[in-house]
């Protein structure tokens, strides 16, 4: 029988430390922590990383490679269904990297590189969101050209600080892996919410169905 190979001492870091970073937020986890976790020396992770900013900025790369194929979808986008299937899609994205839009201010306010990664993601959210909205006007989405441009902003900046928003709301449980499907369900209704007043009315019925029992936002639980 052939073995699998190894995981290279790189990948196996990253993969700590994003399982670390988004369980307990990236400010609370030291690069002693992920080397212990690993059962590694600080030194070997410091050969690969020399610093924690580093394991940030490779984990967002990865990030927005994972993203890519979804956002150059956006123009197959038909009707609210498939609206509905790529925006449950991106935000599945962002939580399998939640601790960076958990700590985003955070990270942004000592990160320089992460700060133009990310405002290269942004354009690239906006621009997958307008593809997606000039998709749905050709079927139908009663909205005019002008109104594209600032409603794409609009639903990046909901989708961005959501689960920022569901954090602030419940802050011990609202990032556990399971409550993710409630929190990424109400996002993606929230964000394409912002659509309804260019629905049809049995458009948006059926936005509602697809949303089911989430359509509300959260609020603090006792």
């Amino acid at each position: 029988m052939i073995r699998k190979a190894p995981r290279r001492t790189a990948q196996r870091i990253l993969e700590t430390a994003l399982e670390m970073f988004n369980r307990f937020g990236e400010p609370h986890v030291s690069t002693t922590a992920i080397s212990a976790e690993l059962g590694i020396s600080p030194g070997n992770l410091y050969y690969h990383y020399p610093a924690k900013d580093e394991l940030v900025n490779a984990l967002f790369e990865r990030h927005q490679q994972a993203l890519a194929p979804l956002l150059a979808a956006a123009t197959e986008v038909r009707d609210v269904e498939d609206a509905w299937f790529f925006m449950h899609s991106l935000f599945e994205g962002l939580w399998d990297y939640r601790f960076l839009y958990r700590n985003l201010n955070d990270l942004l306010s000592r990160n320089r590189q992460l700060e133009n990664q990310l405002q290269t993601l942004i354009q690239q959210l906006i621009g997958a969101l307008k593809d997606l909205l000039a998709a749905l006007r050709r079927q139908g989405l009663n909205m005019q050209a002008s109104d594209v441009p600032p409603t794409a902003t609009s639903m990046v900046v909901l989708l961005t600080y959501w689960l920022s928003f569901e954090y602030v709301c419940d802050p011990r449980r609202a990032l556990e892996p399971e409550h993710a499907q409630a929190a990424l369900l109400r996002g993606a209704s929230h964000v394409l919410g912002l659509l309804a007043p260019y629905m049809a009315q049995e458009q948006r019925a059926h936005l509602q169905e697809l949303a089911g029992a989430y359509t509300g936002a959260p609020g603090p639980r006792n």
